[in-house]
């Protein structure tokens, strides 16, 4: 596609290759084997290790009071014996979670059911991944291909993820194809579960009114096209939303219980980010105040990357996925491995990493002393929220300098097109 793009700026007519339907269709049996591989080996990791899942729900640096798998199941005990699943600040999450997780059966008797929709999840999210790898945007976009776009990384990545990482990526994955409807509806669907995707809409547009630029046989008004987007995404969740109150009996107490407690941060369990400690710390009197300072510095990256990255909205995407997973209210190591997972589409500016060392002795240092630091604080009492924390500033050391380096490297890229003649060298800040 980076080579046709270059073809139409020059004038030569080509044909446009760029559905990727058609990649999907002419991958090798083989992917087909490693999928239903991947399902196999999830479910018979349960069913040989049945108490895993229990030992994952427990641990903080996995579940989090928004995904935690616990109280879902308390919200629908409560659910199923008529009882606002609400009540007592335990269930945060989506309304309509409840009623699709009451069809299977109870997990206590027959749980292989509910581990089955996770493995389902999970496989649509590496469906999904191929595709984004498959088309090549990553390398080359309508306004912008890379000099290195040589360096391909293979497409056969699986990422561990659930219903809003599924979500986020087949958003992505229809945005590539020129899909509006169903990039629009996945992208509500993962704001309606985590309410953070919404800040992805502004570069998920741009890459959705590029790739539909470049099937389109005549100009298509920007601004045009953007106005739609917005009002058919505020329409969708606000379908989602009307279904909500009526699962929840015409009440919407549900948006104070889901997105009142991460716009708050009323609920201070320790988690992997950087929140949970500085309001335990934080003077009440100054509590709203620094609740909008973090919520302003998160939100403020999306601007900034969409307007200097124009050109690659992929990369602003995926740059947010980073920050998002520092920075974000209630982070796990799911929204860290949804990064990572599209970090190797830019396996093409490796190369132009600065700190490759450091980022993966930080990031290795805090997976490795994360879960010791915690059981000293909790368990052993040998320790206190000191030890977590510091632990979990690593973390987000690492993923930061990881965002920046990816950051960095794609301006080399983006001035080393711009200046052929600087290729090769080092660029220094004067």
């Amino acid at each position: 596609m980076y080579i046709e793009t270059l073809k139409q700026a020059a004038g030569h007519p080509v044909v446009n290759n760029n559905d990727t339907s058609a990649m999907t269709t002419t991958e090798p049996s083989h992917s087909a084997i490693l999928y239903y591989t991947a399902i196999a080996v999830r479910l018979a990791l349960f069913k040989l290790a049945p108490s895993l899942s229990a030992i994952l729900g427990s641990r903080v640096e996995v579940s989090t009071p928004i995904t935690s798998f616990k109280r879902l199941q308390e919200g629908l005990f409560l659910y199923l014996h008529d009882i606002n699943p609400y009540d007592g600040g335990i269930y945060h999450q989506a309304p309509l979670l409840l009623p699709i997780f009451s069809l299977l059966p109870e997990y206590g008797v027959n749980p292989m059911a509910t581990h089955s929709i996770y493995a389902v999840a999970d496989i649509l999210s590496a469906l999904a991944l191929a595709k984004i790898a498959a088309s090549g945007v990553s390398r080359g976009s309508r306004l912008f291909t890379s000099p290195r776009s040589e360096s391909a990384w293979s497409n056969k990545a699986i990422v561990a993820a659930v219903l809003t990482n599924c979500a986020i990526l087949n958003a992505i994955a229809a945005a590539i194809s020129g899909n509006v409807f169903n990039s629009i509806f996945a992208l509500s669907i993962a704001s309606y579960l985590a309410m953070y995707p919404i800040l992805l809409a502004p570069p998920l547009v741009l890459l959705l009114f590029d790739q539909v630029q470049l099937k389109a046989t005549s100009d298509v008004s920007a601004g045009s096209f953007y106005f739609r987007f917005v009002l058919r995404l505020a329409g969708t969740i606000q379908v989602l939303f009307y279904l909500s109150f009526r699962v929840m009996g015409s009440s919407w107490r549900f948006l104070n219980s889901t997105y009142g407690v991460q716009l708050s941060l009323s609920d201070l369990t320790p988690n992997v980010g950087l929140w949970w400690y500085f309001f335990i710390e934080m003077f009440d009197s100054f509590r709203t105040f620094f609740l909008a300072v973090f919520w302003l510095h998160m939100s403020s990256y999306v601007v900034g990357l969409s307007i200097r990255l124009r050109k690659q909205p992929l990369l602003v995407i995926t740059s947010l996925l980073g920050i998002l997973a520092i920075f974000k209210p209630y982070p796990s190591i799911a929204d860290a491995s949804l990064f990572f997972s599209m970090l190797p589409l830019y396996r093409h500016i490796f190369p132009r990493f600065r700190y490759g060392f450091i980022e993966m002795a930080a990031l290795l240092y805090a997976t490795f002393l994360g879960p010791a630091f915690y059981h000293l604080w909790i368990y052993a009492g040998s320790g206190n929220a000191n030890f977590f924390y510091a632990i979990t500033l690593v973390w987000s050391l690492g993923l930061t300098l990881v965002v920046t380096d990816l950051v960095y490297a794609a301006l080399v890229d983006e001035f080393e097109v711009e200046r052929p003649d600087v290729k090769g060298k080092d660029v220094r800040q004067i």
